[in-house]
């Protein structure tokens, strides 16, 4: 494996160090700015050791082999917690194990013990900066632009961390500071617009656009930028000379036709902002990539505003009518459609599309998304069997076919697809491999194989630790076998701690403190859960007497069981319970 893919993860959640993946320390570089014999307090020996146990990491880093490297970095860190690298590198590995807390106050300490080092403050500002903590993200950001104040990139990260922490003013600065040193540019300019705005100073927002405008006045997209900005300030008049000018300018930019449209709406000329449209959609001298440009920002304004989107349908139908065998406007109006609500008109323009190009993969995604929104299994099924053959190194619709399956009850062959589906799993994406070894182990739980069920939820916990619909199932089928109760408290704990509002999990947990004989602890989350359920669940109701009655409320216990049964639970173990006023155990699974 790529070892730069090992910093994905770490890349995606601080965007503010990914233009200096460059200058990431090499991995065979000198492990610390303290090599030299007893300045760290380590004997020659144990320097040796360090040095050893340190390259050691790094090189099984680069072989893909994280949890071992990770071990020996850690070992580093035993011998010498003064060394930067070593910091570093286990500050990386925190990110990796979503433990950003725990990488941020490793990164801090790399800093205080090197605080010249680029890399390290610059990943530590990021880190700040994607944990929220703005105030200490624009500190440390300034003081790196005060360090190194050639890398003028510095000033933008350090804008952004100041309008994080609402420091207007300043982020202001740090763009001036950016602008002197690159130049006007349209980014700069709308930030600042942006920036002027939300405190009030309407007149030096507009200047900031005026500026851009003059700057470039054979540039039509400013002067529709301007002519928009005067329009959304209701300044009509303006906003009109300014479409002309970019009109003047390119007779032909697309943005001008829906501007205009917009300028018609404003002015409450309703059917000539539809001619505007229509006119230029019937344009035969129009290639289509600009009229679906024109077609696509109408659409965009409709939203923007609340309009209704059926003024877009007639627009759609007559490109069409134009153009029959545009696969792209075809997927466009199936959106539409969609987002009208008209689900089986939106299946039939993506169908199309997958019957004129069988390998438009997004195509058949919208039509698979339609069969789950559905629960039209069969259908599900037959999507995800072309879909295998055609995008064979896909493993997701393998996992759906399997869900497929799984609900038409046929577990056997539910379970060879995630078999064959797991050899198609990259091994670096540990969540979709924990989701298809939980989904085996639901399987083997319908065929009543316990020990599986419990193996293949083991080998989904070591993919992802945080798999909740696996701690939750896992949790509560123990308490069902009345076995290792603490570990299902645990686990069933974890759950609440994750997402401590799901009705779901909380009875799971109620449950645990059931079986457990702790009724007290099982009432108090039972009713939280209650009180966080949007779906009505019968199921907890049920629990909710059961808990009663153990409690000793018994009457109270039998108004919850015959209010579970007024909500739809069926079963005899429940008739029992109403019949004769008394808790009857109840070994029927649960599960998600």
């Amino acid at each position: 494996m790529d070892i730069r893919k090992s910093f994905l993860y770490f890349l995606s959640v601080v965007p503010a160090v990914a233009s200096y993946f460059m200058f990431l320390p090499s991995l065979f570089a000198s492990p610390g700015n303290k090599t030299q014999g007893m300045a760290n307090g380590l004997t020659q020996a144990g320097q040796r050791k360090f040095d050893y146990f340190y390259y050691e990491g790094a090189k099984l880093k680069t072989e893909g082999k994280y949890d071992a490297a990770f071990d020996m970095f850690s070992y580093c860190y035993e011998l010498d917690s003064t060394s930067s690298a070593v910091l570093y590198e286990l500050a990386m590995f925190q990110m990796q194990r979503k433990r950003p807390e725990k990488a941020i106050e490793m990164m801090k300490k790399a800093v205080e013990h090197s605080p010249d080092n680029f890399t390290y403050c610059i990943t530590l500002a990021g880190l700040e900066r994607n944990m929220g903590m703005y105030g200490e993200a624009a500190e440390s950001y300034q003081k790196l632009a005060d360090r190194h104040p050639d890398k003028i990139e510095l000033y933008y990260y350090l804008a952004e961390a100041m309008t994080q922490k609402g420091d207007i003013d300043e982020a202001i600065k740090a763009y001036d500071k950016l602008e002197a040193s690159m130049g006007m540019n349209e980014t700069l300019s709308m930030q600042k617009f942006k920036l002027y705005q939300s405190i009030g100073q309407h007149e030096k927002a507009f200047d900031e656009i005026i500026a851009l405008a003059d700057k470039y006045p054979m540039n039509a997209h400013y002067q529709l930028l301007l002519g928009d900005l005067y329009l959304e300030n209701k300044d009509n008049e303006k906003a009109h000379a300014c479409y002309q000018k970019a009109h003047g300018i390119d007779p032909n930019d697309p943005r001008y036709i829906v501007s205009m449209a917009n300028y018609y709406d404003a002015v409450g000329d309703k059917e000539a902002s539809e001619n505007e449209i229509r006119a230029a959609l019937a344009n035969e001298e129009l290639d289509i990539d600009t009229k679906v440009a024109i077609l696509s920002r109408y659409i965009q304004r409709l939203q923007q505003t609340q309009q209704g989107l059926a003024k877009a349908d007639l627009l759609f139908l007559t490109l069409l009518e134009q153009h029959p065998e545009d696969t792209e406007l075809k997927m466009m109006y199936g959106g539409l459609l969609q987002a009208e609500g008209k689900q089986d008109e939106a299946k039939l323009q993506f169908q199309l599309v997958t019957e004129m190009a069988p390998d438009n993969e997004p195509a058949w995604q919208q039509l698979l998304n339609l069969a789950l929104k559905e629960e039209d299994t069969k259908e599900v099924i037959r999507i995800c069997e072309k879909c295998i053959q055609l995008f064979p190194e896909s493993p997701e619709y393998y996992f759906y076919m399997g869900i497929g399956y799984f609900q038409e009850k046929e577990y056997q062959k539910t379970l060879d697809v995630y078999r064959t589906g797991l050899k198609v799993v990259p091994e670096e994406n540990r969540v979709m491999k924990s989701n298809f070894y939980g989904q085996i182990g639901d399987v083997y739980y319908q065929l009543g194989n316990m020990e599986e069920t419990y193996k293949a939820y083991d080998e989904a916990l070591k993919y992802n630790e945080n798999n909740t619909f696996v701690l939750n199932n896992y949790s509560y089928f123990l308490t069902l076998d009345k076995k290792d109760l603490k570990k299902a408290e645990r686990m069933a704990a974890l759950c609440i701690k994750l997402e401590p509002d799901n009705a779901t999990y909380l009875d799971t947990y109620a449950w645990v403190f059931f079986m457990e004989g702790n009724y007290s602890l099982a009432k108090i989350y039972i009713e939280n859960a209650l009180s966080k359920d949007k779906t009505s669940n019968a199921e907890l109701v049920e629990h909710y007497g059961d808990i009663l009655f153990m409690s000793g409320e018994k009457e109270k216990a039998v108004e919850q069981w015959k209010k579970a049964k007024e909500m739809g639970k069926e079963s005899t173990i429940l008739d029992e319970k109403i019949t004769k006023g008394k808790y009857i155990e109840n070994n029927t699974g649960k599960g998600e």
